[in-house]
């Protein structure tokens, strides 16, 4: 109740700040242009792309610049095997985002307001399975509307400086609701894990793990070529590199640059050859800086400018994201920051370079660091402005000391790393643990609740209505059906394990309502591989039919039809397709199926979410297939939420594997064989995410994606529309059943291919065994 208070005063709080805050964003604007760029991603409207994805991404939230650099590591390691999104919240650190991850991040944008209706926003975009926030970002909407949409929340390289901590202390009344929403706080040093538990942070939520910015790979980081041609030339010249420099933060401070520029013009008089490079934190210092270097007499050259042929000693560095690359020329390194009240930036880049860094006073944001260092012997740390020329010149007089002073900070970095490896443990391990479900419906949700109580009670009348009339086949029967409204995979599965009996010696058949069929008839029974109109079947039961695996009886009384088979066919079992709520038919085994993608629809009865019964009717099934799984997944969090309601069904994971593509004709082609192709696609699926996830795995890039609803029957208007831009039509094969009869006429000149696709299923040999066993009990008991 008291965190319920404390969130909802928040909430009144970001309602009455919005308006300012929307004035703030439009003053930003109107001071640079870049702010209205994509300013809708800041309310939550992302590109229509970003919604095409599979559920089971992996949101990761860095502010600015400092923090993507740091995380970049971790993100392309992320990259190898899941869909990474990345926001920002500066400019300038989606710039560097995208200049940097780009090429690997499914999508870059700028983080929302921490409003409830952005955060939901951006959240029913993406679905992520886990958010990873890194360093000092705490908002509380996004932390709590991660966490009731089921998805796991971490803080990566978390940190708090022992300046922000006396504000963390004075709320910490409110912090501490906050800080138990993440599953786990992956801080620096054990003095960040104390600073967080005086925060209010649960005594089992922080852990050490590192600090990320000790894992930057010098060698990764290529400087430009301009750079590097202006250094070529002055090979053999000492170089002064002022690193993230700074205007005064709080009345009293000194400028930076105003030190920097004043200690280059002394020293030049010693050591004339002397290079300056000076590189301020913040664009908006860029013109301010050239300024006062031209008013120094200094000859420089802007960055951006550059083409390498410069015959000026100084460069400022009026680009972002190529620090890193460029600590590789200096001599010395002055990190700013540091002699202002700013707290101090990392000096860990040009440390693993081998550098010789000076620092000033002030590093209480990297106080762990400076620390470490200095007591390593590893920097020098000057106490005021005055002191920064006469410490350059002394290490410029002293190649020696120089060069034992960049080495022992080079092992001092070193000494450190393996934080990428440690918090990609953590997420990998809270990625399996997550169960995704629905947002809240917001001021619908009363409504939509009271709703799906009538639902759920009249499906409780209706069962125990049929179970009283259920009738029981000397056959022993096994239902594969699923909790969701919608697609679990139902249908692949019943093929697969229709041909899997058979190469066994059995001979299943497969019973099935025929969802949607045109032509209506009680009962409609045809042996294995007829050719069978699809207005008597509807799509799915063709597919079953087309497979040949077995007897199909269509009805939906499916007693009716199991009873002209056992007559017929004499079959050794029934294959009950989505049968779990069709409880006028005993059976010996329920298999339900569990899609990875959506796994508990939405956890609420429809239509608050997308189940037909309440999840504790899981307790009926006998055994789990866990569908639509990816490689190298556990899915540990399903495996524990399906163990609560039936503890005793063994768990089972299914993958699709495409098979071939098929042309109108028949003819075949490697599923690989239109990676390179021009192509659009389109599906009428319940989930179709998951013919989109298969065709990027194959390669295939469609210029244009077309959804349509479930059972889509597509009239000749509309495939003539798709075939409208040419190339090759992509689709799967249940809509091909859904296409017009003369649908190659239609088409023209267009190809369309249809992907066939099959299932691998990770204890086969078990599952199969489990029916066997079935039939075998059957026939002990007739005899």
């Amino acid at each position: 109740m008291r965190r319920k208070l404390i969130f909802f005063l928040y909430r009144v709080f970001t309602a009455i700040a919005f308006p300012f805050i929307v004035l703030y964003v439009v003053f930003r604007g109107l001071r640079d242009l870049r702010y209205f760029r994509a300013l809708g991603e800041r309310f939550g409207l992302l590109p229509a792309s970003y919604r095409r994805t599979a559920p089971g991404a992996i949101w990761l939230h860095a502010v600015s610049v400092g923090e993507v650099l740091s995380a970049a590591a971790l993100v392309r390691r992320l990259a190898e095997r899941h869909t990474v999104f990345l926001s920002c919240t500066t400019l300038t650190g989606r710039e560097v985002a995208r200049q940097k991850l780009g090429a690997v991040c499914t999508g870059i944008f700028y983080a929302p307001i921490d409003a409830v209706f952005t955060v939901r926003c951006v959240l029913r975009a993406i679905r992520p399975v886990l958010v990873v926030i890194f360093e000092t970002e705490v908002w509380p909407n996004l932390f709590r509307e991660t966490k009731r949409g089921g998805a796991a929340l971490l803080v990566a390289n978390g940190r708090i400086s022992k300046r922000a901590l006396p504000r963390y202390r004075r709320l910490r009344w409110f912090f501490r609701s906050v800080l138990d929403l993440p599953d786990r706080l992956l801080v620096q040093s054990e003095q960040d894990r104390a600073h967080y538990l005086e925060a209010g942070a649960p005594p089992d939520r922080p852990v050490l793990a590192g600090n990320l910015k000790y894992d930057f790979d010098p060698a990764a980081a290529t400087p430009p070529a301009a750079l590097a041609g202006f250094f070529g030339q002055r090979a053999g010249a000492p170089v002064l590199i002022a690193a993230s420099t700074m205007g005064p933060v709080i009345e009293g401070d000194p400028d930076e640059d105003d030190i920097v520029i004043a200690a280059c013009t002394a020293l030049r008089q010693r050591h004339p050859d002397l290079v300056l490079l000076v590189v301020p934190r913040k664009p908006e210092r860029f013109d301010v800086v050239a300024e006062k270097l031209r008013s120094a007499g200094i000859e420089f050259a802007r960055r951006s400018a550059m083409n390498g042929g410069e015959r000026a000693n100084a460069v400022l560095l009026d680009t972002m994201g190529e620090l890193g690359s460029v600590f590789r020329y200096a001599g010395i390194v002055f990190v700013g920051g540091s002699l202002v009240s700013q707290g101090g930036h990392n000096i860990l880049e040009p440390a693993f370079f081998g550098k010789p860094v000076i620092v000033g006073p002030h590093m209480q944001n990297f106080a762990a660091i400076a620390e470490r260092f200095a007591a390593a012997r590893a920097l020098v740390q000057i106490d005021e402005p005055a002191q920064l020329a006469p410490a350059v010149a002394e290490l410029l007089d002293d190649p020696r000391r120089r060069a034992e002073l960049g080495e022992r900070a080079r092992r001092a970095a070193e000494a450190e790393r393996g934080a990428t490896e440690r918090c990609l443990a953590h997420i990998e391990e809270l990625y399996e643990s997550a169960v995704p479900l629905a947002l809240p419906y917001g001021p619908m949700k009363p409504l939509l609740w009271a709703a799906s109580k009538l639902w759920a009670a009249g499906g409780r009348t209706k069962r125990d209505r049929d179970f009283g009339q259920r009738a029981c086949l000397a056959t022993p029967v096994v239902s594969i059906g699923g909790l969701s409204m919608g697609g679990a995979g139902k249908t692949p599965f019943v093929s697969w394990l229709a041909r899997c009996l058979r190469a066994q010696g059995l001979q299943p058949a497969i019973l099935t309502r025929g969802y949607r069929r045109r032509r209506s008839e009680p009962v409609t029974v045809v042996a294995s591989g007829v050719a069978t109109p699809i207005q008597l079947t509807g799509d799915e039961a063709q597919i079953l039919l087309r497979d040949a695996q077995a007897p199909l009886g269509i009805a939906r009384e499916r007693k009716l039809a199991a009873a002209i088979i056992e007559n017929r066919f004499r079959p050794d079992l029934f294959l009950l397709d989505d049968g779990f709520q069709h409880a006028r038919l005993a059976r010996d085994l329920d298999i339900v199926l569990i899609d990875a993608l959506d796994p508990v629809a939405g956890g609420a009865v429809f239509p608050l979410g997308r189940l037909r019964e309440p999840l504790a009717a899981l307790a009926r099934a006998g055994a789990f297939v866990i569908t639509r799984a990816g490689p190298r997944r556990t899915y540990t969090g399903i495996r524990n939420l399906l163990k609560q309601y039936a503890p005793g069904a063994p768990i089972f994971l299914a993958r699709v594997v495409p098979r071939f593509w098929c042309d109108l004709t028949g003819g075949r082609l490697d599923p690989q064989a239109l990676a390179a192709a021009r192509t659009a696609a389109f599906c009428g699926l319940a989930q179709p995410e998951a013919f989109w996830q298969t065709l990027e795995a194959l390669g295939c890039e469609p210029v244009e994606r077309h959804t349509f609803s479930d059972h889509h029957r597509y009239s000749e208007a509309e495939l003539r529309e798709l075939a409208r831009g040419g190339g090759v039509l992509l689709t799967t094969e249940k809509d091909l059943m859904n296409l017009p009869e003369d649908a190659s006429r239609l088409l023209g000149d267009v190809k369309l291919y249809w992907l066939k696709i099959d299932l691998e299923v990770q204890g086969e040999t078990e599952l199969i065994e489990m029916l066997q066993a079935v039939v075998e009990c059957r026939r002990a008991l007739r005899s």
